[in-house]
């Protein structure tokens, strides 16, 4: 998911300071789901569910990082998806073409007893439903965060919040936010600094990436990264054969954008996806305020209705409640 430029903005992501990652975040709300999805799973890459087969990982995923955000000061804006727009139903046509042909080869791997192949697979297969949706939003009204749900990207809703100040950064894996204009973009917000990576655990570390200081160190416009991710390939468009994102970047810089258009991309318009990223649909409204967690909601939610262990929930649920003994997140983890 995402446009592809690491290779030219590996060069300007640092690690993470706490004062770095205090204040109001935006949180690409799918991004995170998507994590939690397709990471919280049984060792044959089975999701976690409840007594009646509900999924409930994404639930463990929201309840742990929140309270872990809460506890190192970060408050957190969840950020969902509206209406895709219709440049982007390729993608979605791609991406559930892939999730149905994982799926067909999870079975498959489970039913020979190929572990490592199922969870590889079972991640690739994730797809987020609106029962999924729905408990989600649920979760996180019990514990005080609030939710947006924007007209259509949610990437382009958490950037306009940065810019406008409504939110100090936007939290995601992706570097689209940098596209839409997001000036911090902080990546790796995870709890436990593990994160799965070609069937095997990795440490990863939060970084921040700044807009400001990649468009200086490339030597670039805002408008020409966008053209560079254009010549990658987008959300919203085919990339030009044979173009990765050092290449592309070569091609801005000398000017030959539209050349390589005509001659990769003959009959594309570039036009609308670049008033996209510029002019995505967004919502102005204040962000809502941070409502206080309702602790025994979320313990009849997490616990009563889903399966939760009350063991296992109370002490964090205390700490960011101010009831029940006071323990740190790293006993959980």
């Amino acid at each position: 998911m995402g446009v592809a430029l690491r290779d030219i903005i590996t060069p300007y992501k640092h690690p993470a300071t706490p004062e770095d990652m205090r204040g109001t975040a935006a949180i690409d709300a799918y991004n995170a789901l998507y994590q939690f999805l397709s990471i919280i799973r049984q060792p044959d890459g089975t999701p976690l569910q409840d007594r009646d087969g509900r999924v409930t990982s994404h639930l463990s995923g929201i309840f742990f990082r929140t309270a872990h955000f809460l506890e190192q000061g970060i408050s957190p804006v969840w950020i969902f998806d509206g209406t895709p727009p219709e440049m982007k139903e390729r993608t979605i046509s791609e991406r559930r073409a892939v999730r149905d042909d994982s799926k067909e080869k999870w079975e498959q791997a489970k039913q020979e007893g190929d572990t490592a192949g199922a969870f590889r697979y079972a991640m690739a297969s994730t797809r987020i439903d609106d029962a999924i949706l729905s408990s989600a939003r649920r979760l996180l009204d019990l514990m005080g965060v609030p939710v947006i749900t924007a007209p259509s990207e949610g990437e382009a809703q958490a950037s306009f919040m940065a810019r406008s100040g409504q939110v100090r950064y936007v939290a995601s894996q992706d570097y689209d936010t940098l596209l839409f204009g997001a000036p911090l973009l902080v990546r790796n917000l995870t709890v436990s600094g593990k994160r799965r990576l070609r069937g095997r655990m990795v440490t990863v570390l939060p970084e921040t990436v700044r807009l400001e200081e990649v468009l200086s160190g490339l030597g670039i416009t805002r408008e020409e990264l966008i053209d560079i991710a254009i010549l990658v390939g987008t959300d919203f468009n085919e990339g030009a054969a044979g173009i990765g994102a050092r290449t592309a970047l070569k091609k801005v810089q000398n000017g030959e954008f539209e050349s390589v258009i005509a001659e990769k991309l003959p009959g594309f318009d570039p036009g609308p996806v670049r008033e996209f990223f510029h002019h995505p649909p967004v919502c102005d409204s204040p962000v809502p305020g941070t409502g206080k967690p309702d602790h025994d909601g979320i313990i009849s939610f997490l616990c009563g209705m889903h399966g939760f262990s009350e063991d296992r929930i109370t002490p964090i649920l205390g700490k960011i409640t101010g009831r029940g003994r006071q323990q740190t997140l790293d006993n959980w983890f």
